[in-house]
């Protein structure tokens, strides 16, 4: 199998357990993250360092989950072909 496949062929594509979990916790990560950004916005004030380190999380989980969901499991897409 080739694997020069498209963008829309890997997002469709199964990905390996291990990138599966990092993807959640990408997700998670995000999730913290835009929690601390946007915490300002209640009138809590927070150190500059901590809203920093909230930006940080978000991009981090971004790119951890952009890089799961575009990892394929050739074996697995080989045998859901092969049915």
């Amino acid at each position: 199998m080739s694997q020069n496949i498209s963008i829309l062929e890997r997002i469709k594509s199964p990905s390996p357990k291990l990138f599966k979990k990092l993807g959640k916790v990408g997700l998670t990560l995000g999730a913290i993250g835009g929690a601390i950004v946007g915490i300002p916005t209640l009138g809590i004030v927070l150190p500059a360092a901590l809203i920093t380190l909230g930006g940080y999380f978000m991009a981090v989980g971004l790119v951890t989950k952009a890089v799961s969901t575009l990892t394929v499991d050739f074996d697995a897409k080989a045998a859901s072909e092969n049915k």
